[in-house]
């Protein structure tokens, strides 16, 4: 049976980005199609300076949204990163075949080096080292598939060069992976910048829509989000990014073609009320179920507890067999 692995770090709220371009499809079809596991990858989150806390309550926060998304622990693994060693045992083997030139050609890496030093900061060496950790999660569980927008693909092709590279130096022990994605909506812009992501650690402002922001604030944002010169709604993402990311989103919204969208429309304002409309209708039950999960801690408790088992029975042997063919003792039994 086909295997997939994902993960949302905990570094802020997660948007609506992250659910049309990710979890949705995790709650529609990956988790019925395959035997999926989603993490949530806390240990990439102390990459950059961050509050202890603050990454503990992004933790559970987005565990309890995968859930009220529709993540099924009856059909699918949902697990934190940290509960589940494999991770990091894995990872550092890695790091001993990955390179030096490999890392630092990292986009990522490169964007959020500049930025830690423009504020004047250090650069963290698990920044750098991170990708190789992220391919560590999706190796360890002999992952067929990783469901991911555009900005993560050169990352699951890193993970690729390593599998194939450690099979080749020490024999075959890791599935070489594929990245896959949605066809519609799988890179949400911001809505003050729709040519940058709309990402959740942007933390606040009018061009992000939150999973769990009020629909007034939802509205607010969309009906004041940049469009473009000219008046006419065409489906344009290089020369007409604002609407053609309101189209997108719609699209995602109502499980139709943007371009075709497109035709409806001889307004902004009239295509900014019908994505408004069909964001709130999306998110009302995704917020009514997080109430509802909120008030009863302990079954979120539980199936973290539970996914964090199950992770590790799946991890535990392909591990194991990659520090006995890089050369490593098995420990001694009793």
């Amino acid at each position: 049976m086909t295997r997939i692995f994902s993960g949302v770090k905990p570094t802020g709220h997660l948007t609506l980005g992250n659910y049309l371009g990710a979890v949705c499809r995790w709650a529609e079809v990956d988790q019925h199609r395959a035997e999926a596991l989603f993490c949530i990858v806390d240990l990439h989150a102390l990459t950059v300076d961050h509050d202890p806390g603050r990454v503990r309550r992004l933790s559970r926060q987005a565990a309890t949204l995968l859930l009220a998304s529709g993540l099924d622990p009856e059909l699918c693994t949902v697990f934190v990163q940290s509960h589940v060693d494999e991770h990091a045992r894995l990872s550092y083997l890695l790091e001993c075949v990955a390179t030096d030139g490999e890392m630092r050609r990292m986009i990522q890496y490169k964007e959020k080096a500049a930025l830690e030093r423009k504020r004047g900061g250090s650069v963290r060496l698990s920044l750098l080292t991170y990708p190789v950790l992220m391919a560590a999660d999706i190796l360890a569980y002999g992952t067929d598939e990783v469901p991911v927008g555009d900005d993560q693909t050169q990352h699951v092709e890193l993970t690729r060069d390593l599998a194939v590279r450690f099979n080749q130096r020490y024999g075959h022990t890791f599935v070489v992976p594929r990245a896959t994605r949605p066809e519609v909506a799988a890179r949400v812009m911001n809505l003050q910048e729709p040519t940058s992501k709309m990402g959740k650690s942007d933390d606040v402002g009018p061009g992000v829509v939150y999973l769990l922001d009020e629909p007034g604030t939802v509205r607010k944002k969309i009906m004041r989000a940049v469009t473009d010169s000219g008046q006419d709604v065409e489906y344009d993402p290089q020369e007409r990014p604002g609407v053609s990311n309101l189209l997108e989103i719609l699209a995602a919204c109502e499980g139709g073609d943007p371009e075709v969208l497109s035709g409806r429309y001889t307004s902004y304002g009239a295509l900014k009320k019908d994505t408004a409309d069909a964001v709130v209708e999306l998110l009302g039950p995704v917020q009514d179920r997080h109430k509802q999960l909120c008030a009863d801690p302990s079954y979120v408790e539980g199936v973290l507890r539970d996914g964090a088992r199950r992770a590790r029975e799946m991890a535990r042997p392909t591990v194991d067999s990659a520090y006995e063919a890089i050369g490593l003792l098995a420990p001694s039994a009793g």
